[in-house]
């Protein structure tokens, strides 16, 4: 009894003080993400072909919706209630199940993975129909629309696993097609229409400061790597100067994102009448491009301080390059989205890019990435000088 009595009271309390703020174990849940966005990162660090670009790709996007799933129901939802915290730590097992299955997903653990995965999905789906049954007819609505859509991926997802691994990317690739239209097409299910932004009334601040969060965890990642690979090599001023132009990367992804974007975000969701849709646009799907685009950087920062000096790789230009402009595209994508207009030094800093792409297989893999630090670098500043003079723009 004493269980159930604790769900009466399950969800966040709006518009007070502590309703944005993070639980703790929504921190401890998180840490299983750590290290799926590591076996992501070898992952891709061990097969950096097409192949093995498409499939980290899928991967990174089904574990981002794992996640954000679970955010915007922490955010509905108390997670200092006995129910709701049980539910995230049968996630978090789960989630770990997930994570080990990661690099041999498109081999012998694709099962594994399909079942762990749909478990999360559809199980997070059913603890929401059962806490909101008696206490909020919208959301249950919605959430039986979105229970639908899961079952129906999760069948791929199923089928996927069972399939041969040469065949399993088809039927993953159109789970995860089916997974990532549902949030866009408002779940719409016959008899039971569709949902509305306005349907999800979220915590504005909340959801910014998880997306927020989980920045930081791709960008711990960045530094894992610099730091586990600049141990293992041999101390001199090269290998000293490679790890010294991760760093800056890392700093640099961190300044364009926290110094300008996410604040503004932060308080544009926060005075919205409909946080819902932006949270769906802005975070739902914009976000998981950062990520993106910082996994791909990590991987470049090992390939460089692995081998700083001498001809360089294929992989370690695409890497480097293609990962800076993706993190600079899912920037710019994030902050044309809240301010209504595409920032000039991401655009600048795009450009430049492609002008290092033109002659980047002349340059030593140090210098290469101590060119896309400084591509960071010049957008960071470019873009806080830009924000000095127009002071009318949170």
């Amino acid at each position: 009894m004493a269980f159930l009595g604790a769900i009466r009271d399950y969800s966040r309390k709006k518009n007070t003080r502590d309703s944005a703020k993070v639980d703790f174990v929504e921190l401890f849940f998180d840490l299983v993400f750590v290290f799926a966005i590591t076996q992501i990162s070898h992952l891709l660090l061990h097969d950096l072909t097409l192949k093995g670009l498409v499939e980290s790709a899928l991967l990174l996007a089904a574990i981002w919706w794992v996640w954000v799933y679970t955010t915007w129901v922490t955010n509905w939802m108390d997670p200092a209630t006995p129910p709701v915290r049980a539910m995230l730590f049968v996630l978090m097992l789960a989630g770990l199940v997930l994570s080990t299955s990661i690099p041999t997903a498109f081999g012998e653990r694709g099962l594994v993975f399909a079942i762990a995965f749909v478990f999360m999905q559809l199980g997070r789906s059913l603890f929401m129909l059962w806490a909101v049954r008696q206490h909020n007819p919208s959301n249950f609505r919605n959430f039986l629309r979105i229970t639908i859509w899961l079952a129906i991926s999760g069948i791929f997802w199923i089928s996927g696993g069972l399939a041969d691994p040469e065949h399993r990317i088809f039927f993953w690739g159109a789970a995860l097609a089916i997974e990532l239209g549902g949030p866009a097409f408002g779940f719409r299910t016959f008899g039971l229409g569709s949902s509305t932004t306005a349907d999800w009334d979220i915590n504005g601040e909340h959801m910014a400061e998880r997306a927020a969060l989980f920045i930081i965890i791709a960008l711990g990642e960045s530094i894992l790597v610099s730091g586990a690979t600049f141990a293992e090599q041999q101390w001199n001023l090269i290998s000293f100067s490679a790890f010294l132009t991760t760093f800056v990367a890392s700093v640099a992804m961190w300044l364009i994102y926290f110094n300008v974007g996410q604040s503004a975000a932060h308080h544009k969701i926060a005075a919205t009448d409909d946080p819902g849709r932006i949270a769906r646009i802005a975070y739902t799907y914009i976000h998981v491009l950062l990520v993106a685009g910082i996994i791909v950087v990590a991987v470049s920062d090992e390939l460089i301080l692995a081998h700083p000096s001498g001809h360089t790789e294929p992989a370690a230009i695409w890497t480097s390059i293609g990962g800076t402009a993706l993190y600079l595209v899912g920037n710019l994508l994030f902050k044309f989205y809240v301010a209504g207009r595409p920032p000039l030094s991401h655009i600048a800093g795009l450009a430049l890019c492609g002008l290092l792409a033109a002659f980047s297989g002349h340059l030593s893999p140090l210098l290469l990435g101590a060119l896309t630090s400084l591509i960071l670098i010049i957008v960071t500043i470019w873009e806080l000088k830009g924000r000095r003079k127009e002071p009318h723009h949170a």
